[in-house]
């Protein structure tokens, strides 16, 4: 029962001040003001303890919180952050609950909490997503169905010098093959990285990236030295449209975790170290979403069962294909005129296929790379995918 509406401290003071007076007993006392006998023993057990303070309002908070975060596991996680900080609340708690069993670790969501209150997390602000590209892009199931390429843009070091660093990641398993810092994203400094992990894990069906140099050109089907490497060794150069990130978007969120997670060096023997150090915990400690829960990307990947070979082949084609080597001039002789194809394939063979009277699609190995009309007297790029015949 309540205690009357005046003050509740004067009326418990008033309530064990009439006890002890004598007059009158507790069962008339507590009829008088209004309370329960339990709480009538209750307040004057207090007042024996306490004086005039044991009748005071108390705080009805619990004394021990069922959802309380163990001091020592908040900071666990937050530490981890801080030394992971790409890791998000579920990584962090599925990496302490393998390393530290004995911990009483709070949940994903009030770790999530716990990283907010410390300053760890940025909110984020909304994204405009573009419209997907149509292009024929191969479908990434097995680990070497495709690998991704790219740089992750560049940062000048504590020795003044810019650090370029290439990545090369299987889109499959998400397995990061290379991570290398480069002095420039260039075409001579690219190749021996790119072919370092051609031969140590075998050859991908197809190699993604954007249209940055090595990677891709304004010339035909924009074709570069890097691509027609990649094509000699039978593999398909796949570019993402301008302005489209998200047809490479595992290797992008990949370079997402590389920006969060690297410390700037001193110079690039240095700096190698950081993204070396980087490369192993991605692959064998941060667990992957997509992967499964407890799944790294080193469980997933396995080489290729194709090995680099030890001598490219020239390009060959199907019988039903006319094949022409193209001229010292980038053309090729074909129906009694000249036909002007890239510089870039001079010396190479390359296939005509007709797909329609006087238009032919045009291909080096097994990329289409244009459409040749003979009666616009012209050759036209590719634009869509209903442009291309089913490849070889």
């Amino acid at each position: 029962m309540p205690w009357k509406e005046t003050c509740a401290m004067n009326e418990r003071l008033g309530f064990v001040l009439e006890f002890e007076r004598g007059e009158e007993t507790l069962s008339e006392l507590c009829r008088r003001f209004g309370i329960s006998r339990k709480t009538g023993y209750k307040f004057l057990a207090r007042y024996h303890a306490e004086g005039v303070e044991g009748v005071r309002d108390r705080s009805r908070a619990p004394h021990h919180r069922a959802d309380a975060v163990d001091p020592e596991a908040a900071e666990r996680v937050i530490g981890l952050r801080q030394r992971y900080p790409d890791w998000g609340p579920r990584k962090l708690i599925d990496w302490l609950e393998r390393k530290a069993p004995e911990l009483r670790l709070p949940s994903a969501s009030t770790a999530a909490r716990l990283l907010k209150q410390a300053g760890l997390v940025k909110p984020r602000g909304r994204k405009r997503r573009a419209t997907p590209y149509g292009a024929p892009f191969v479908t990434a199931v097995e680990p070497n169905d495709l690998w991704c390429i790219d740089f992750k843009g560049q940062w000048r070091m504590g020795n003044g010098r810019m650090c370029y660093p290439l990545t090369l990641s299987d889109a499959a398993s998400r397995y990061v093959l290379v991570c290398q810092g480069l002095s420039g994203p260039t075409h001579r400094s690219t190749v021996p990285h790119v072919e370092r992990a051609l031969r140590e894990y075998g050859l991908p069906r197809a190699i993604r990236s954007d249209n940055g140099q090595p990677f891709g050109s304004c010339g035909l089907a924009g074709l570069t030295p890097l691509a027609l490497w990649w094509l000699k060794l039978g593999i398909i150069p796949e570019r993402i449209a301008p302005g489209c990130p998200q047809q490479n978007a595992r290797h992008e969120r990949m370079h997402n975790s590389l920006a969060k997670a690297i410390t700037v060096g001193r110079g690039m023997k240095e700096q190698q170290e950081h993204l070396d150090r980087w490369l192993i915990t991605f692959n064998t400690e941060r667990r992957h979403e997509a992967l499964g829960r407890h799944q790294t990307p080193s469980m997933h990947y396995r080489p290729s069962p194709r090995p680099y070979p030890s001598k490219l082949a020239e390009f060959s084609y199907p019988e039903d294909y006319e094949i022409r080597r193209v001229q010292p001039s980038g053309s090729i002789h074909w129906r009694g005129r000249e036909w002007y194809l890239a510089a870039l394939l001079r010396g190479e063979f390359v296939g005509l296929r007709p797909i329609e009277d006087g238009v032919w699609v045009l291909f080096v190995g097994q990329m289409a790379v244009g459409r040749l009309d003979a009666r616009a007297k012209r050759v036209e790029p590719i634009r869509r995918a209903l442009d291309i015949p089913t490849l070889h």
